[in-house]
């Protein structure tokens, strides 16, 4: 039987809301007696403070409080436990939080910001990578041995600048590199980028009676901002209430716990009076996490017929000033460190480095964007080092079915086919289709260079062994359906999959099933985190869980009152019905919060269904050799580009742009090609023009949007072409796997590629913007 719903291109269930303003979100929140917060930040990239003098912000006419490190001495991390509310005793980066404001306006709280008076003890910098790797490099953090952190995960090293050294190792690399014919080493960077949601980080936090505190904030997932302050604060889990409505935009930058905490303990100081904090552009630049950097190199050994034996693979991040998200990510690119390539001989050093940068956390394909602009550059070098089309060199080396990843996984017919999405693309863009003489003519004369180019990608659910969702869903009294997950839909359209799951599965028009798009950690079913694109499938499979739940509930009830067993009635068009006689039947409505009987008596009660579910089968991964589970699913994917490179600027234009995803099952068309769209835009930006720039003495000169670009309408492809490849993902809802983050998934050394096929210039250094791209094209 085909699905009414699923698959098909349904329209946001928010985007009415969004776009004619009706949204709510944290900023436009208005309490009584509530007070505005204002931050001072540290002018120095590394330094003691010396002297906080904060009387002057104090003894201002409308302040309620001014705390400092003195005030918030508890610290914050998600895997390893190392960063301060507010910075004490010393700054680790510029635009660090050394003091913090409340007031009755804003303005006050800005000029009782002016008034403190900080002095420093400024410290050497640390900013390059291998250089925070010396024996001889100042400490970032000289008490590493102290922190707390997630044991047999992570593995910070004592007495360095080392916040986590993952490793992988197959095979035998000295072998593998001795049956090589050709051997290749190449050095790859890429500098710090920044989330850019068109909403800051903004909160609201009431510390009450009791210790009993409630959070709102425009965060990505409530669960992890409550765990997080309770275990900063010693408090019960019980005594926190998160609350997520609407947020506007993340990108993996509203993980975990940022501001909130500070704001809570405002509240504290004000005598329990409601706190507002919106983090100015330049703070939310300055202040709050970044992606971070990555410096890769790769030494890639093959045989004369293409067949590569052996990489290694070291990864040194530029992790900023602390933890955060960034461990994980330099273990999540470190276990996908050679991309979706069968190779023998592995060996993979992923190491998250501290620098005196802003700390990094969270974006849009955790730590995947950054290794493939290595990998997949090195893959064309090493093609046109053996003479050989690149397309046939990756097919000849692509994962299979039965092939082995680097950490052991057996790939299946089920896993995806990376080789059908790149196969696609190809054809699309017309790659391998060699210039005529005309075309190579016109190059000549116009200065006008064409370029094609292909690349490949892979990513699989960062998460924990205990990553779960949860999901209720109640009937109301009419019939109409109400749900509520713990997960939250910041722009990705997950609210809108779970409707079209429950639609589908209860057999009701999807006008009438509704998200509670308002999260309470106090009454919302629990979720681990809304990251890793693990959302479609696992709070899909929770209320595929809820709505089973549901539908025994009613079949239950329908039983008792059409006087029949279970296996001789059915659903459809919102009644439960005998099937040898569809029209003795019972509408939803009658039985969604009990059946009364003519004479009054009444039976059941309220329809509820719950579901749950788990990332199951994953394991820890052994340290010295990365062998285990870390991958709930792989999504495989490829992409295609034609290009027209400008040698007398340096510009690049983008002519047309493909991209193919296998996601299982397409759940929803017009998400999907929004999704696809959106990632390859966002890639584009890191392309040409969004990367972070610090002075020599560490300090952030992209503060703002002046200073750091981002793509606009103008820089849009003409011609970007979505299609999908349908493997199912077996314990998947209806098949399906994540997608959001992976578009821009290998976007970077897409570009490159097709640059170098066009000019004949290779560059191993984001970004390629056009006065780079100008001076390669010059030798300047």
């Amino acid at each position: 039987m085909s699905e009414k719903y699923i698959g098909k291109g349904i329209s946001r269930h928010d985007g009415y809301e969004k776009v004619t303003g009706q949204a709510k979100y944290v900023g436009d929140m208005k309490m009584s007696g509530m007070l505005y917060a204002r931050l001072k930040t540290s002018t120095c990239a590394h330094g003691l403070i010396k002297k906080i003098d904060i009387e002057k912000a104090k003894n201002l006419p409308g302040v309620k409080a001014v705390i400092t490190g003195k005030d918030a001495n508890y610290k914050l991390g998600l895997y390893l436990i190392d960063r301060p509310i507010i910075a004490y005793e010393k700054v680790r980066y510029f635009g660090e939080v050394v003091a913090a404001v409340a007031a009755e306006t804003e303005e006050i709280a800005e000029e009782a910001v002016r008034l403190i008076e900080v002095e420093y003890d400024e410290l050497p910098v640390v900013q390059d990578v291998e250089e925070a790797l010396k024996k001889t490099s100042p400490l970032v953090h000289e008490h590493l041995e102290e922190y707390n952190y997630m044991k047999g995960v992570f593995h910070p090293e004592a007495g360095t600048n080392v916040a986590n050294h993952f490793k992988v190792k197959k095979g035998d690399i000295e072998e593998g590199f001795k049956k090589a014919d050709i051997i290749l080493e190449n050095t790859y960077y890429q500098p710090q980028v920044m989330h850019m949601p068109i909403e800051t980080h903004t909160s609201i936090a009431m510390w009450g009676h009791g210790d009993h505190i409630k959070i709102w904030t425009s965060a990505q997932s409530p669960y992890s901002v409550r765990d997080l302050f309770s275990v900063a604060f010693s408090i019960p889990k019980t005594n926190i209430n998160v609350v997520v409505g609407f947020v506007g935009g993340g990108f993996g930058g509203k993980s975990g716990i940022h501001l909130e905490a500070l704001v809570a303990l405002l509240s504290k100081f004000s005598n329990g009076r409601p706190v507002q904090l919106k983090p100015t552009r330049e703070e939310e630049c300055s202040t709050l996490p970044c992606r971070q950097g990555l410096l890769a190199k790769l030494k890639t050994g093959v045989t004369k017929d293409g067949k590569i034996v052996a990489e290694h693979a070291e990864y040194l991040w530029d992790g900023g000033a602390y933890a955060d998200y960034g461990v994980n990510v330099g273990r999540a690119g470190g276990y996908a460190g050679v991309g979706p390539y069968e190779i023998e001989n592995v060996v993979v050093d992923s190491l998250t480095v501290y620098t005196n940068h802003v700390f990094g956390t969270a974006y849009r394909g955790f730590g995947h964007p950054e290794v493939f602009w290595a990998i997949e550059r090195q893959r064309d070098l090493l093609a046109k080092k053996l003479n050989m089309d690149p397309l046939e060199f990756r097919l000849k080396n692509l994962l299979m079915k039965d092939s082995k990843t680097i950490t052991g996984e057996i790939i299946t017919e089920n896993t995806g086919r990376v080789d059908k999405c790149l196969k696609l693309v190809a054809e699309k863009v017309g790659y391998g289709i060699k210039k005529t003489e005309e075309e190579l003519r016109k190059e000549k004369e116009t200065g006008i260079y064409k370029g094609k180019a292909i690349t490949v990608l892979h990513k699989a659910p960062a998460m924990p062994t205990w990553s779960a969702s949860s999901a209720i869903i109640q009937m109301n009294e009419d019939g109409t359906i109400r749900f509520n997950v713990g997960g939250i839909d910041f722009g990705q359209g997950t609210y809108t999959i779970l409707r079209q799951i429950i639609a589908e599965r209860l057999n009701i028009p999807i006008e009438k099933v509704h998200a509670v798009v308002e999260t309470e950690t106090d009454s919302a079913p629990y979720d681990w985190q809304t990251v890793a694109s693990r959302m479609t499938v696992l709070a899909g499979n929770a209320v595929i869980d809820a709505c089973d739940d549901l539908v025994e509930q009613i079949f239950e009830m329908g039983s008792i009152v059409l006087r029949a067993t279970k296996h001789e009635i059915a659903l459809g068009d919102e009644c439960v019905y005998l099937k040898q006689n569809p029209f003795n039947k019972i509408e939803y409505k009658k039985i969604a919060i009990g059946y009364s009987y003519e004479n009054g008596n009444s039976i059941g009660g309220p329809l509820i269904g719950r579901g749950k579910s788990i990332a199951q089968g994953l394991t820890n991964l052994d340290f010295e050799t990365g062998q285990g589970r870390p991958a709930l699913d792989w999504t495989f994917g490829a992409h295609g580009v034609e290009i027209s490179v400008d040698s007398h600027t340096g510009d690049i234009k983008v002519d047309k742009i493909v991209t193919c995803i296998d996601v299982g099952k397409v759940m929803n068309e017009k998400l999907l090609k929004g999704q696809v769209i959106g990632g390859v835009i966002q890639g584009l930006g890191t392309v040409a023009s969004e990367y972070i720039q610090y002075t020599n003495e560490g300090k952030l000169i992209t503060k703002n949007l002046v200073d750091y670009k981002i793509p606009t309408m103008k820089d849009i492809p003409d011609k970007m072409e979505v299609f999908a490849v349908e493997t199912p993902q077996l314990d998947g809802p209806y098949g399906a796997r994540g997608c959001a983050e992976h578009p821009l998934i290998g976007i970077t050394p897409l570009i490159a590629n097709a640059l170098a096929n066009a000019t004949g210039i290779e560059i191993y250094n984001l970004p390629l913007s056009q006065d780079n791209v100008y001076k390669y094209l010059k030798n300047l």
